[in-house]
């Protein structure tokens, strides 16, 4: 039988591959003959724009009511065409020709529009409709790339290169029309490229298309519109050739239109051409392989017919022994074969039904196995010696297996016992929940953190547990563990027995299958508060270290100590004569009316602080609790949180004290610094009250003596008659020495306290300095208003002043730019100079001074000074001062 089916086989292989190399080729035909439909309408649309091109040039160059009419005829063709090559390429095996249809018609539209308006010439517009009809063109040849058979490729290239030597015919009608359509001083240069672009395209044509296509196309070149044509392309090319030998505008159009159609014809047999070659080709190749497959059946009932022989002889008793072999593969010992014959089959059977009474023995050991396992008897062992070879292995194997199960069932009583007394002893909650919300089993540390009972716990859903508020979170979470997601850090609250809140962090994971989930918890309460308290402390030391005004800093103190511990809170300041006064105060979260009576004022407060102010420690009453703060071993203040309704927590007072023994150094340095600046401004004040008074000293007393003495010199050398003597010299020496001490005078008078920034204001007194300046300055004075606040309008004038000292002395400067603009409640000065640079403020120069000066009254002063590109000052005072720690807060 393997000798008939081994050739029979081959020749099935063989009969098989044929037809599927049959079948592919006509596959890939038949995708070939679509491609070519989609290109015979995409080709319809090439031409179609090829014949508006010409309207449209003819329009621009003649204004006439007939080739307006025969442009909008031209454009609805187009349209037309694109519509069915569209609808031609939609759905079809072919690359996207409908996405680049699509893409024409929208250039097509924009060049239609711009056409239509005038605002391009008729070269322009040949030259914008010539790249569209390439874009159709290439489509043209994409869909006619494939190569199935080379009779197709053949005839494909031809249809390609004829439709791209029309095109070029065409090109050419369009070119030669702009240049015999407009007046000969404006004609452009004529241009042959298109000639032999067709030429190119027509002999790849006569290469590839039949000896009747070859013989059309010489006929149609040597009919009357073909020498007409080729006579003006000669015309052209001849350099001799006057402009006024060339045919006429309309001779030209109607000789080459002739042409043009004569070639459309010889397209138009080429693409039937391609059609039906391509048909042909598609049916050979069905017709083969329908051969093929008519082959393959007929071999293919012959081979059924030989089994069919065969199959009394053979197959009955070999499907008997099969059926003894399915049967007892699948565990039934009760089907027996009933052959018996005396042959090689016949020992097959035999063998087989040897084989069954020997499973029917081995599984009843296997059920003796089961019901020992099943009653406990974990010591029975199967009987190894009345079976022989695999039998009395298997059966050794089992005995093995059970002596391990039951050393394994030892091993799990006691994991089991360890288990136990892990999950008792643990301090982290443990639990075992179920799928429909109910907890299963819990560890005592649940009982202990929340306070229930574990009967009370496992009774009610663990969602009534759970604080209102994480509820719906809670069971987004459960929803998440159903689908079967580990959870790895999910937190809510959990509200105990005594009506408390608890923060819970779980880590849980899903036994879907069991309908189960295992999840470990931790209570993070404590440490959520500790973050919280760091946090806080972190944003107030924040706003210390910005330097913000010391209000702020006791503002956000009582904020956040509010936010803490959701009450109304204050930072009071403890004076000498045991009064406080409230330099911070945050209302509660929850009073929003904002009608609530001041923290203060309220008998539980006033309890509080007086308690802590006669203890020195924290102390708690109803609703109010307060600490102290501690400055270097004094009483310096007091923190107290007040709720308006209900009683604070047992431990509050202890919260407040351990969270305002952390910020009483916060505290202290916004004090510290309140003081610092406020003493820097009082010094600095005391000087320039100290410089006017100097000033106003000099002027009126020192000034005026030195007048009236000049007055009396003079009056001394009226009464010399001889002015040249030794007498009248020495006076006139003694009148000049006078002068100059009165000028220097003057100059120190001014350096003191300069009497224009007294009675002028800023602005005249920054242009007496920048007269009196040694190199030149370049004022830009932005001042809205011509008195700003004293203290504000001697710094700016002292640094400009000390500024432009050192632009002489030490920056060698050329000149030196003021900017001075008042804006948002801060005058900016900017000074820049061109020296050297290098400044440093740290070097022990004046400019330390100047920011003493300046940061005394609020203000900033910046140096930028890179060695050799200048040294710029910027200047920032605010228009009103800071109010003072404690100005204006309340007393209790």
């Amino acid at each position: 039988m393997l000798l008939v089916l081994l050739p029979v086989t081959v020749l099935l292989a063989f009969t098989v591959f044929a037809a599927v190399s049959h079948g592919e080729k006509a596959r890939t035909l038949r995708d070939f003959d679509t491609a070519i439909g989609v290109s015979f309408a995409t080709g319809e649309v090439s031409d179609a724009v090829a014949r508006e091109r010409l309207a449209a040039v003819k329009a621009r160059l003649r204004v006439e009511p007939g080739t307006a009419r025969e442009r909008a005829d031209a454009q609805r063709a187009t349209d037309a065409a694109l519509r069915r090559a569209v609808r031609r390429a939609t759905g079809r095996p072919v690359p996207d020709v409908a996405g680049d249809l699509e893409s024409v018609h929208r250039q097509l539209h924009a060049l239609r529009v711009e056409t239509g308006t005038a605002s391009l010439d008729a070269p322009t517009v040949a030259q914008r409709y010539d790249a569209i009809e390439d874009i159709l063109l290439d489509t043209v040849a994409a869909l006619e790339s494939g190569r199935p058979t080379r009779a197709a490729g053949r005839a494909a290239d031809a249809h390609v290169a004829l439709r791209k030597a029309i095109a070029a015919a065409e090109r050419e009608r369009a070119e030669l029309a702009i240049l015999f359509g407009v007046p000969a001083g404006r004609r452009p240069t004529a241009a042959g490229r298109w000639t032999e672009l067709e030429k190119a395209q027509l002999r790849a044509f006569e290469q590839n298309t039949s000896a009747e296509r070859r013989t059309q196309l010489h006929r149609t070149m040597f009919q009357a519109p073909g020498r007409a044509v080729r006579k003006v392309r000669d015309m052209l090319d001849d350099s001799a050739t006057r402009p006024a030998d060339w045919p006429t505008y309309d001779a030209w159009l109607t000789d080459s239109g002739q042409y043009v159609d004569d070639l459309r014809k010889v397209q138009d047999r080429t693409v039937r051409d391609l059609a039906d070659t391509a048909d042909d080709e598609l049916r050979a190749t069905r017709t083969r392989a329908y051969s093929d497959l008519a082959l393959f059946l007929a071999v293919l009932c012959a081979v059924t017919a030989l089994a069919l022989a065969l199959r009394r002889s053979i197959t009955r008793p070999l499907g008997q022994v099969a059926a003894g072999a399915r049967a007892l593969s699948r565990g039934d010992l009760s089907h027996d074969i009933h052959y018996a014959g005396h042959d090689e089959l016949g020992d097959v059977a035999d063998t087989f039904r040897e084989l069954r009474v020997t499973t029917e023995r081995l599984a009843g050991q296997i059920r003796a196995m089961n019901t020992a396992i099943d009653a406990g008897r974990l010591g029975h062992r199967a009987d190894v010696d009345a079976f022989d070879g695999t039998w009395a292995q298997l059966l050794g194997g089992m005995n093995d297996t059970m002596a391990s199960f039951a050393a394994a069932h030892g091993r799990r009583r006691r994991a089991e016992q360890e288990l136990e007394g892990i999950f008792n002893l643990s301090l982290d909650l443990l639990c075992i929940c179920g799928l429909d919300g109910y907890f299963k089993r819990v560890n005592p540390a649940f009982e202990r953190t929340l306070g229930h009972p574990a009967e009370t716990l496992t009774a009610r859903p663990f969602v009534e547990f759970v604080h209102e508020e994480d509820r719906d979170s809670t069971r987004e979470t459960i929803a998440l563990l159903a689908s079967g997601v580990d959870v790895a850090e999910f937190e809510n609250r959990y509200v105990r027995a005594d009506g408390t809140e608890c923060w819970l962090q779980w880590s849980a994971r899903p036994v879907p299958e069991e309908g189960l989930i295992y999840a470990a918890a931790r209570d993070v309460t404590e440490s959520r508060r500790a973050a919280r308290e760091q946090a806080a402390l972190r944003r107030v030391a924040t706003e210390v270290a910005r330097g913000v005004p010391p209000s702020d800093v006791f503002a956000k103190v009582a904020e956040e100590v509010g936010a803490l511990l959701c009450t109304a809170a204050a930072v009071l300041r403890h004076e000498s004569d045991g009064d406080f006064t409230v330099l911070g105060i945050a209302r509660e979260p929850a009073d929003d009316s904002g009608a609530a009576p001041c923290l203060t004022r309220r008998e539980p407060a006033r309890t509080v602080m007086r308690e802590v102010a006669r203890t020195r420690g924290a102390a708690r009453s109803g609703t109010a609790a307060g600490a102290p703060i501690v400055v270097e071993g004094r009483l310096w203040g007091v923190v107290v949180a007040a709720s308006l309704l209900d009683a604070l927590p047992d431990g509050t007072e202890s919260r407040l004290a351990d969270f305002t023994e952390l910020i009483a150094t916060a505290i202290a340095n916004a004090d510290s610094r309140a003081q610092l600046t406020a003493s820097r401004a009082r010094v600095v004040a005391a000087g320039d009250a100290s410089r006017r008074r100097i000033e106003r000293d000099l002027h009126d007393g020192v000034q005026q003596r030195l007048i009236s003495l000049q007055l009396e010199l003079r009056m001394a050398q009226t009464l010399v008659d001889e002015h040249g003597s030794e007498l009248g010299r020495q006076l006139a020496h003694l009148g000049k020495g006078l002068d100059d001490t009165f000028q220097d005078l003057i100059q120190v008078a001014r350096g003191i306290h300069p009497a224009i920034l007294s009675q002028g204001g800023l602005g005249p007194a920054l242009r007496s300095l920048a007269r009196r300046s040694a190199i030149p300055v370049e004022l830009d004075l932005r001042l809205s208003t011509p008195r700003f606040p004293e203290a504000v309008e001697v710094a700016a004038y002292y640094v400009t002043s000390e500024c432009l000292t050192n632009a002489v002395k030490h920056a060698r400067a050329n000149v030196v730019t003021v900017t001075a603009e008042d804006t948002g409640g801060l005058l900016e000065v900017v000074i820049r100079d061109d020296g050297a640079g290098g400044a440093e403020p740290g070097g022990g120069s004046g400019l330390i001074g100047l920011i003493d000066r300046v940061e005394a009254i609020g203000g900033r002063l910046t140096v930028t000074s890179p060695p050799g590109s200048g040294t710029t000052l910027d200047v920032r005072l605010p228009l009103a001062p800071p109010p003072e720690a404690g100005e204006t807060a309340p007393r209790s």
